[in-house]
């Protein structure tokens, strides 16, 4: 099904694209739903895309040699994904799937490039997406070798945070258990005592989909190994 041309307003990526050119890459778009825990993008696809989600979530992950499944990141909603193919024109190096039920647009390689050269600004506003995702990789890397599993879940809360003041944050759109304990690689029964754990002490609070975090510095002191963590049943 085609776009219309005022959704592809809602991205801030596409925001400095002119309205007919707008209207343009919607004509060449295409719009599709996903299902809970459907492929979007499987891995090894040659076919690039540049994809924007338009409703629901989705998640980037992959598998171990030993098959364990690892998160590694989130796209919300008037984000965008496929990036890395579309500017090197390689297949896509990890599954791209939806954690519940999703509406997505698709921009063909050739299309996106062209924008990516027609428009300066899109270009440098990926180019920085690109840089914030190999730090975030680099710091994913150094998480997983902590070996306290209660550290880690702490040390991943804090990379979901969205600061608010000194003390507290704010975990939008907020992971489920087993989200968070395939991005660490623990059960989801050991981030379910953490979790338990860290709201009888006052630290996290659930408030609809999202948590609100009334201790940053206890986490952040927890995740850097500075104060003890916190005992699970």
């Amino acid at each position: 099904m085609a776009i219309v041309p005022v959704v592809l307003q809602n991205f801030p990526l596409l925001r400095d694209v002119p309205a007919e050119a707008l209207a343009r890459l919607a004509a060449t778009m295409m719009d599709r739903s996903y299902a809970r825990r459907g492929v979007v993008i499987p891995k090894g696809d040659p076919g690039s895309v540049l994809g924007f989600l338009i409703e629901g979530r989705l998640q980037g992950v992959d598998f171990t040699v030993d098959g364990r499944e690892v998160g590694l990141y989130f796209v919300e909603p008037n984000d965008y994904f496929g990036e890395l193919s579309v500017i090197d024109g390689l297949p896509c190096p990890e599954f791209v799937i939806a954690v519940g039920r999703s509406r997505v647009a698709t921009l063909g390689r050739e299309e996106a490039r062209r924008l990516l050269s027609s428009t300066p600004a899109v270009a440098q506003r990926l180019t920085e997406r690109l840089a914030q995702r190999l730090r975030l990789v680099a710091a994913q890397r150094t998480l997983l070798s902590v070996p306290n599993p209660t550290q880690r879940v702490c040390a991943q809360l804090l990379q979901l945070c969205v600061k608010v003041s000194e003390t507290t944050a704010v975990i939008t759109f907020a992971p489920t258990h087993q989200e968070i304990a395939i991005m660490i690689n623990t059960s989801r029964e050991t981030v379910t005592r953490v979790f338990q754990v860290l709201q009888s002490n006052g630290v996290l609070k659930r408030d609809g989909q999202q948590w609100l975090v009334l201790d940053l510095r206890y986490l952040r002191e927890v995740s850097e190994g500075r104060a003890e963590p916190p005992r699970t049943p």
